[in-house]
């Protein structure tokens, strides 16, 4: 028997900003944020921290357990979480997305499909990018 029924995983990882290409009026610097981008700068602490709050407020703390993780690889996708012992990706971009994922895939078993990432899923299908506004 597992010590927790469910262990997830959330990337809080921070990526430096990225290098700007020197020129002879500017000089070297940096541009905000990093070319494939990085869980931090999409909320991924709030988001997190909101589930952690969620599953102690809902008496769970003892069988599910929510972990910052570092940089799971994903991050054209962020923000990102796993949950395990199932293997399930998922990229939530609301506290919304959070509650349903506890509610559905946490306390009830039954994963989200439209907040779920498949394996070889290397850019956010059309509806999670309408879903975000991009």
């Amino acid at each position: 028997m597992a010590y927790y029924k469910a262990h997830v995983f959330c990337c809080s990882n921070e990526r430096p900003p990225r290098p700007l290409a020197a020129d002879k009026n500017s000089g070297a610097g940096t541009a905000p944020g990093h070319a494939r981008g990085c869980c931090k700068e999409k909320d991924a602490d709030k988001l997190r921290n909101y589930m952690k709050a969620r599953i102690k407020e809902l008496g769970r703390e003892d069988d599910i357990r929510i972990n910052n993780s570092g940089c799971l690889h994903r991050c054209e996708l962020g923000p990102t979480m796993v949950i395990y012992p199932e293997g399930a990706w998922y990229s939530p971009f609301t506290v919304e997305d959070v509650e349903e994922i506890i509610q559905s895939h946490l306390l009830n078993g039954k994963p989200v499909p439209r907040l779920l990432l498949s394996d070889d899923q290397t850019e956010l299908r059309p509806e999670q990018k309408q879903a975000r506004g991009a």
